[in-house]
């Protein structure tokens, strides 16, 4: 292994946080473009669509680094059988750890979920339809 993985940056994280926060953002608005400007529907599906590439392959990639890093070290067997850990191993759950209490995903879910609780609202008071 030529060097222990770390975390990125906070601009980095907070910077594909508010792509995926747009990304969501443009979808749910689409259900109301459709109602009071279709005009606007096709670029903001583009955006969202444009923006969730990207950050979905970023939250690819995160993954596949914590993924790779355990199987790397083999922190999973040299944890159950009580192995010694060696400082590169140490670092390396510190770096697992601190991705994923630095990672904003908990928020990125809530703002998801209470987007799509409001868009669908919105187009059942805009089609005038119940369920």
């Amino acid at each position: 292994m030529s060097q222990t993985p770390h975390t990125v940056s906070p601009l980095v994280i907070n910077l594909f946080f508010v792509i995926g926060l747009i990304s969501a953002f443009a979808f749910r608005v689409l259900i109301l473009f459709v109602h009071i400007r279709p005009e606007w529907f096709r670029p903001t599906w583009y955006v969202g669509i444009m923006g969730y590439i990207i950050f979905f392959l970023y939250r690819y990639g995160i993954s596949q680094k914590r993924k790779r890093a355990v199987a790397d070290y083999r922190l999973i067997d040299k944890l159950q059988q009580e192995a010694p850990l060696s400082g590169e191993d140490r670092e390396v759950l510190i770096y697992l750890l601190s991705s994923i209490q630095k990672s904003r995903e908990n928020i990125n879910y809530l703002f998801i979920f209470a987007l799509s609780l409001v868009a669908v609202l919105l187009d059942i008071v805009l089609t005038g339809k119940g369920m």
